[in-house]
């Protein structure tokens, strides 16, 4: 703790910092919803008219200051933009700039910390779902503070490890793509190779109508329904098979925030003499039937699935078959549940039986596995990295911002 101070937050971070941006102007705005919980990166944004609102540049921070946003980690560094470009966001972001020698890498850093988290949920006031931080309280919070040569080590690290798992994102994307990009083209447009190596519809395959899709579809192949060609488990209600004590055998309770986001410190514990159906592991897919309506590959090892997800699996039909099947079909899924949508959209068993595809030959379903396969199990093991380098990189930072740890020149 040799190079640590304490002294206040607003020391080393302006709050807020002023920047002029026109009433109507067009620029890039950042909803809440483009922050994701304890990561880095901002996922997107829109091109509005500015009508008020958090403004910001490349390196500054946006908290979010309102429960549960904050308390679910919703913290991100801005890189998104052109040199000297302001762009604005939700009235809920608190923007943290760099002051004096604070490097903007470490500020970032330091405000997902837990110790900086845990201070500034305690700075939260006002009525029960609504409380929101009081920013003058936060201000004056005095927490150790590293001088400048160490806040830029320990910003490197993390930086090497978000920066690593940026770069796997960005592989498996393109990896998935490169897969999804030859599945259609095969069995979408049904230019897969012939007996004589030519592009079957292209060269003038044979091609028959199908009264349930309304479409030509290659002679010989079949039409099911997605329920027919998959099982799917819904998981449970897991409550009820919570562990009894602290140092119990235990699995994670997959829900939909970790389908998504991952497992955390946060997540609940199941029992594991749970019944065998509702217990995944790396490679199962994963089809969220309710709110998100979304399709995953899953990681991370084995967890107890909870309800309002389906674990899809076949014994007829390889994986990537249906799983491209199911995310063909998800656009359609996601417009039937904004339709029916109340609190929370969702599809039935019905819609799945009532969804139809074509079927492919044996033969081809057999040829397309042994060229997806292998992509599928560099997929897997790369999403594996990123679940050990985010755990690495979460066990490092309070060590690192509390002095606990320190970086070798």
């Amino acid at each position: 703790m040799n190079h640590f101070k304490k002294q206040q937050i607003q020391n080393i971070a302006d709050f807020n910092p002023r920047e002029q941006l026109a009433k109507g102007a067009l620029a890039k705005s950042v909803p809440m919803a483009m922050l994701k919980e304890f990561q880095r990166q901002i996922t997107g944004y829109e091109i509005k008219a500015f009508n008020g609102g958090a403004k910001f540049r490349n390196g500054d921070t946006l908290l979010a200051k309102i429960t549960p946003c904050l308390e679910n980690g919703k913290t991100a560094f801005v890189d998104i933009l052109d040199d000297g470009e302001v762009a604005f966001g939700s009235t809920e972001f608190i923007v943290l700039r760099a002051k004096n020698e604070t490097n903007p890498e470490f500020l970032y850093y330091f405000a997902i910390s837990p110790d900086f988290r845990k201070r500034a949920i305690e700075c939260m006031e006002g009525t029960s779902g609504r409380q929101r931080v009081n920013e003058n309280a936060l201000k004056t919070l005095e927490l150790p503070i590293p001088e400048p040569q160490t806040q830029q080590s320990i910003a490197a690290v993390l930086f090497a490890l978000d920066k690593k798992i940026a770069l796997n994102k960005q592989i498996n994307a393109r990896l998935e793509q490169m897969a999804k990009t030859l599945y259609d083209y095969w069995f979408v447009q049904f230019d897969f190779p012939d007996a004589n190596g030519k592009s079957y519809k292209s060269s003038g395959g044979d091609m028959v109508f199908d009264e349930t899709l309304k479409r030509e579809i290659p002679k010989g192949w079949e039409v099911k329904s997605l329920w027919k060609v998959a099982k799917y488990f819904n998981g449970l209600a897991l409550q009820k098979y919570r562990p009894e004590n602290e140092f119990d055998d235990f699995l994670p309770v997959i829900k939909i925030r970790e389908m998504n986001e991952g497992v955390s410190l946060n997540t609940e514990r199941a029992k594991t003499n749970i019944p065998k159906e509702a217990i995944i592991d790396d490679g199962d897919i994963l089809f969220s039937w309710s709110a998100t309506l979304e399709i995953k590959i899953w990681s991370q090892g084995k967890g107890a699935l909870n309800q309002h997800i389906f674990k899809v699996t076949s014994s007829e039909y390889p994986k990537y078959f249906f799983y491209f099947e199911l995310l063909n079909y998800l656009k359609h899924f996601k417009m039937i549940a904004d339709l029916r949508k109340t609190t929370m959209g969702h599809i039935t068993q019905d819609h799945l039986k009532q969804a139809y595809i074509c079927i492919p030959s044996q033969l081809l379903l057999e040829k397309m596995e042994r060229i997806v396969t292998p992509i599928f199990q560099k997929m897997l093991i790369t999403q594996k990295q990123n679940h050990q380098l985010t755990q690495l990189r979460d066990f490092l930072l309070p060590m690192l911002m509390n002095g606990q740890v320190s970086v070798a020149e």
